[in-house]
């Protein structure tokens, strides 16, 4: 007697419709957070753009606004009434940050790289060296000595450069991203006859563009937001950075309006839109760098996730 022969579902493919379900249930779902806190961050700016361009009376009497009631450039003819300074500041800073950041990122990985050879001898030594000068520093008043009294570097552009060319947390970065690279291509270059100098600069800077560009926006966002350098170390008006020119311009118009006892203070304070001035220095204090940062981003990101791996 022969029994027929059951037909067997597969039970496998609701399971797997289930969790592909599942899967782009989580994924609309980060996609929606995702675009939530992409509008939370874009929101700010565009209203501090939009505050920039506004009429100072508008301001005054409904408030601020995603778009301008009035169209107007006078806080932005106020910041760049003399145009020659601005300008001249922009060159301070772009050489400070360009150059700074160049030389920077250069050094650092040049202490980075061998740091991160596990058959480098006092390596233990050195990264303890290094780190302490994390914790502890020689503070403001000695720094500023070896600066002005034995350097002599106040009132030259090189003040902006050489005292800050190695940051002990940027080295410990490179370091950790150098250690991920496969030895393997360092070891046959080494058996081909290439010096170590040789390999680093063939080899280890074109395989490391993410750390590289990571440590490169952070070096550079250092350099543009400097003020305090030109505060304590310059007093010629051709050699101070945008960031410093700008906070003495927002100073200004504070004093201004604490001090308008009399009727010319009084009416010169009130000629000020200082409500918009402050969004147009905000504006221009930040705008390169806002254009700049989308080019780095797949970089900076990559190189963070990497650079977090090995410690």
């Amino acid at each position: 007697m022969t029994s027929a022969a059951v037909p067997v579902k597969d039970s496998k493919k609701p399971v797997f419709a289930s969790v592909k379900h599942e899967k782009k249930k989580r994924q609309l779902g980060l996609h929606l957070l995702f675009m939530v806190l992409c509008i939370l961050f874009i929101v700010p700016f565009l209203l501090v753009l939009s505050i920039s361009f506004s009429n100072e009376r508008d301001i005054i009497m409904t408030g601020y606004s995603f778009i301008p009631k009035h169209f107007d450039l006078a806080a932005y003819q106020y910041v760049f009434q003399n145009p020659q300074s601005v300008l001249n500041a922009y060159k301070v800073t772009a050489f400070n940050t360009v150059v700074a950041t160049a030389l920077s990122v250069f050094i650092m990985s040049m202490v980075a790289y061998p740091l991160s050879k596990k058959r480098l001898k006092g390596r233990v030594a050195i990264n303890f060296f290094i780190f302490f000068t994390m914790l502890f520093n020689g503070g403001m008043v000695p720094t500023y000595i070896v600066i002005t009294q034995y350097l002599h570097l106040d009132n030259k552009i090189w003040v902006y450069i050489l005292p800050y060319l190695v940051n002990a947390w940027h080295i410990f970065l490179l370091r950790s991203f150098f250690s991920t690279l496969p030895e393997e291509i360092f070891e046959s270059a080494l058996m081909d006859g290439a010096s170590e100098f040789r390999i680093f600069l063939s080899f280890v800077l074109p395989l490391s563009k993410p750390g590289l560009a990571t440590v490169t926006l952070f070096c550079a966002l250092e350099r543009w937001n400097d003020w305090m350098t030109s505060m304590l170390y310059v007093s010629k008006e051709n050699l101070i950075t945008l960031q410093y020119m700008l906070q003495r311009i927002l100073i200004n118009i504070q004093f201004l309006q604490e001090h308008s006892n009399n009727a010319a203070a009084a009416k010169l304070a009130s000629e000020i839109p200082s409500e918009t001035v402050r969004m147009a220095l905000a504006v221009v204090a930040a705008g390169p760098m806002l254009l700049v940062f989308p080019f780095f981003q797949k970089y900076f990101v990559k190189g963070l996730t990497i650079g977090a791996v090995k410690g």
